[in-house]
C-alpha cells in the first residue's frame, strides 16, 4: 500500500486539484463542471481535504454540511494512483467524518462511471438523472448509511 497523508486543502493547491479534475476528464467528470470546480476551489471550503504521496498532491475530497447533512463533495484521485487504495482511505474518513455528525447517512452526488466504487464502498443509488452532469454523464444520487456496513 502506498504511504500517503492527509491535509486541509489550502488555496496555493488549487491548480494541483484543477489538475486533478482534468487528468479525470471525461472519464469520470463532464469538462462543463471544471467552472464549478474552480469556483468550489476559489471559496476554500472547510472540510475539503488533499492526499498527499510523495510529496505531491494526489487525490482531493470533502465531507462538508449542507441542510446539517453531510455530504461528500469533489472526490478526485491521480489516474496513476488509482488502486493502490487511496480511494478506499478516503471513504474509511469521510465514513469517520460523517459519523462525527448527528446523522444517519453520509449523501453522495456521483456520476454513473464512478457509482460502482461507492457502492463498493456500502453506498445504495438512491436517484439517477440522465445526463445530469453534461451530456452522456449521468448524475447518480446516493446514500451511505452510517453505523453499519463499515469496510
Amino acid at each position: 500500500m502506498a504511504d500517503f497523508a492527509f491535509r486541509p486543502f489550502q488555496a496555493g493547491d488549487a491548480a494541483a486539484c484543477l489538475a486533478l479534475f482534468d487528468a479525470n476528464c471525461p472519464e469520470f467528470f463532464a469538462p462543463n463542471e471544471r467552472a464549478d470546480y474552480a469556483e468550489f476551489l476559489a471559496a476554500a471550503p472547510a472540510g475539503y481535504e488533499v492526499v498527499i504521496e510523495a510529496g505531491r498532491i494526489v487525490a482531493a475530497f470533502g465531507v462538508l454540511l449542507e441542510n446539517e447533512e453531510p455530504h461528500l463533495r469533489w472526490i478526485l484521485v491521480a489516474p496513476e494512483a488509482q488502486g493502490r487504495g487511496i480511494g478506499s482511505a478516503i471513504m474509511r474518513r469521510a465514513r469517520t467524518t460523517a459519523e462525527a455528525r448527528p446523522a444517519t447517512a453520509l449523501h453522495i452526488a456521483a456520476s454513473h462511471r464512478s457509482e460502482p466504487f461507492f457502492q463498493r464502498a456500502g453506498a445504495a443509488r438512491v436517484q439517477f438523472h440522465p445526463d445530469g452532469w453534461g451530456p452522456g454523464m449521468h448524475r447518480v444520487d446516493m446514500i451511505l448509511r452510517l453505523g453499519e456496513n463499515k469496510r
